[in-house]
């Protein structure tokens, strides 16, 4: 690029290997782009780019647990570099995209068309108008997601009564199998429904999943305890504690701000 030497960054984020592995072998080729790292997922993106800020952004849309849409959205307004969606056949999407003027490569994708996506992202970066591309990415974001609305009460079934659980008093809840067991006090409560689908009807900003059976309320939690290789346990409020195996990150950024 004219009058620049500084490299531009690039994460490439895709859950299927091969792709990153096309994505990394065409980009070998232009060398004023720096490939700085891969992710097969949404949260190791966020963690990486925490760790690393990037100009380039290749994006799979569709993504198990976390899809490239949402993890835009939590990078925040002003994290958001410049993006190459990657996607498989999704008309919608790819309508939304053409829209709002924004990039996309679909799978599977000739090099000529990538070279075209690049390039063209390229003369955004090199004519400093990345701040524009953000916005039209905001409002793509703004009109693919209604503003989601959570649980503040949970009901639950004891023999012939039904319970009304406030949210924000439960401590930590705890999967078993089907259920999941909330942990209120010095009461438990059973309720019929798997961890993940609760997980997805609580505010995450109130809740967070520290393992594959335990999500806690981040008002509960007191500490956080080190063990040993990066692995810690949270301890709440009551004394329980409860090993940490994922969102250690993520979990130190909402207590900070919550």
């Amino acid at each position: 690029m004219e009058g620049r030497h500084v490299k531009i960054k690039a994460l490439i984020v895709d859950d299927e290997p091969l792709a990153r592995e096309r994505i990394r072998t065409l980009l070998a080729k232009e060398p004023d782009i720096e490939v700085v790292g891969e992710c097969a997922n949404g949260d190791e993106a966020l963690a990486a780019m925490k760790k690393q800020p990037v100009d380039l952004l290749f994006l799979d849309v569709q993504m198990p647990e976390m899809d490239g849409f949402e993890l835009l959205s939590r990078l925040g307004k002003d994290a958001l570099p410049a993006v190459i969606f990657v996607t498989a056949y999704d008309q919608h999407a790819v309508r939304a995209f053409e829209i709002h003027a924004l990039d996309y490569l679909l799978k599977p994708f000739k090099q000529s068309r990538f070279k075209e996506a690049v390039q063209r992202v390229r003369g955004q970066i090199g004519r400093r108008q990345t701040d524009e591309v953000s916005q039209r990415l905001l409002q793509l974001l703004s009109e693919r997601k209604p503003a989601a609305v959570y649980l503040n009460r949970l009901t639950v079934r004891e023999n012939d009564r039904v319970l009304l659980v406030k949210a924000s008093q439960i401590e930590w809840i705890e999967s078993a199998g089907n259920y999941v067991v909330l942990h209120v006090g010095k009461q438990n409560h059973i309720l019929r429904e798997t961890l993940a689908a609760l997980e997805a009807q609580l505010d995450p900003k109130l809740f967070l999943r520290v393992s594959r059976s335990a999500l806690v309320n981040l008002d509960q939690v007191r500490e956080l305890q080190p063990l040993f290789k990066g692995e810690y346990v949270v301890v709440l409020l009551n004394g329980q504690q409860l090993p940490m195996t994922r969102g250690i990150r993520e979990l130190e950024e909402k207590l900070r701000f919550s």
